[in-house]
């Protein structure tokens, strides 16, 4: 079961692409740098679109490397660039693509806990189901929001992007 979620998280992940993609051709059009988006806010005590798009990157490879015991990789939260925005996605996407559903077999019974939870834990199941999907899709959509709130072109099928789509 988690090996298939973290396929979709990675494919959400790599539908930033897409969203960035457009970002830099809304920016053209209207004579501005895609740069400029990485502080956007949707509200003034939000996160920036930079900081969206780290948390979701640190999201998806904590989750991974909690419920599988593998260290995640270490970013520095230093990015003030588009293409270094990418760069951290695509570095993330390709510690995913490491994984295997045998590196989650005893994922539901780990003892999680983070710095924040001042000694408390979670189960695994609990820990993927309360904290890191919605986590994840929180800022994801945020990500798409700031985007959207700002005049980049993305839609519902940029968000979701391609389905697994079958003929009868």
């Amino acid at each position: 079961m988690y090996f298939e979620i973290f396929r979709q998280m990675r494919k959400q992940l790599a539908q930033t692409e897409v969203w960035f993609d457009a970002a830099v051709t809304a920016a053209e059009a209207r004579g501005f740098k895609a740069d400029a988006f990485l502080d956007c806010r949707l509200a003034p005590d939000q996160f920036s679109f930079a900081r969206q798009v780290q948390i979701v990157c640190d999201t998806a490879k904590q989750a991974a490397s909690r419920l599988s015991g593998v260290d995640a990789p270490v970013h520095a939260d230093t990015e003030t660039t588009l293409d270094e925005l990418r760069n951290r996605v695509r570095a993330v996407i390709a510690y995913l693509d490491r994984f295997t559903a045998k590196d989650f077999t005893e994922a539901a019974t780990r003892s999680i806990t983070q710095p924040r939870w001042e000694g408390k834990t979670m189960s695994g199941a609990d820990y993927f189901v309360e904290h890191a999907m919605p986590n994840f899709y929180f800022h994801l959509s945020h990500v798409y929001a700031l985007l959207r709130s700002n005049g980049v072109r993305v839609g519902k099928r940029d968000y979701l992007g391609a389905l697994s789509l079958r003929s009868p």
